[in-house]
């Protein structure tokens, strides 16, 4: 089985805290896929994990809330014939998820008003659609 898992410079997911399943995968593989047990699930419980700070924690349920399943986050991987493949595949899918998850908030856009310029240009706009569709209409 593969080690401890690196999110980034400052969290790694020990080996412990991570559920591996395998299982046969469709696709391209011809008579290997019917023996070889190539498909990888990987689950990691956020809810109960120790890794996190309680606010990173909670931030990443939150942002996760719709793919946990009882707090715990799994993701597949089935994409290559080789099951070593597939592993590493699941390990940089879960890991970007995490990162995504815990990342802190965009700053807040400072609301800001169109220049006198661009409100110029719009109305111009504007007005030439208008004579446009005016020079369409017909004697009435």
């Amino acid at each position: 089985m593969p080690g401890a898992l690196q999110i980034n410079s400052h969290i790694v997911i020990p080996e412990a805290e991570l559920g591996w399943r395998f299982s046969r995968s469709g696709g391209p593989g011809g008579q290997g896929v019917n023996t070889a047990d190539s498909r990888v699930e990987l689950s990691w419980n956020v809810a109960e994990s120790t890794v996190l700070s309680p606010a990173l924690r909670a931030r990443a349920l939150e942002r996760l809330a719709g793919r946990l399943v009882d707090g715990v986050l799994t993701v597949a991987a089935s994409e290559h014939r080789a099951q070593l493949r597939n592993r590493e595949a699941a390990e940089a899918r879960l890991a970007a998820l995490v990162r995504d998850a815990i990342a802190p908030p965009p700053k807040a856009r400072r609301p800001t008003r169109p220049t006198k310029g661009s409100v110029e240009r719009r109305i111009a706009a504007k007005k030439r659609r208008a004579d446009v569709k005016r020079g369409r209409r017909g004697d009435e």
